[in-house]
């Protein structure tokens, strides 16, 4: 089955830079669209940014400007660069993909099991 694998949580200083991975692997068909989401305790999931498979980003404002989203579409692999981070950043990290399985007709969402990202000095 799809399988989504994320990594490069970390902790990290303010002002300091994290780089996230996260790996889309199994019966896949083509992926549509890979995102970021986070969450932090006590508050709801929150999108951070959106790739299409034509490399057409949407970022959230609150990372405007200091976030990177990319993917490398022969390996079925998103990147989020995070640079300038700030402590309200801290929050798990989750992969997200809108893809189509072999298995399935429609296109439908995975997700990756998070990976913790700490901003603290």
């Amino acid at each position: 089955q799809v399988q989504l694998v994320e990594s490069g949580g970390d902790l990290v200083q303010p002002g300091g830079s994290l780089g996230l991975s996260c790996a889309a692997s199994g019966s896949i068909f083509s992926i549509i669209t890979m995102g970021w989401f986070r969450q932090a305790p006590g508050k709801q999931r929150e999108l951070v940014a959106t790739i299409t498979s034509s490399g057409a980003t949407n970022y959230a404002d609150s990372v405007m400007g200091r976030f990177t989203i990319s993917r490398d579409n022969a390996n079925n692999t998103l990147y989020l660069q995070m640079n300038s981070l700030k402590p309200e950043d801290a929050a798990v990290y989750y992969c997200n993909a809108r893809l189509r399985a072999f298995k399935y007709a429609a296109a439908r969402d995975y997700w990756g099991q998070g990976t913790q990202v700490t901003v603290s000095s």
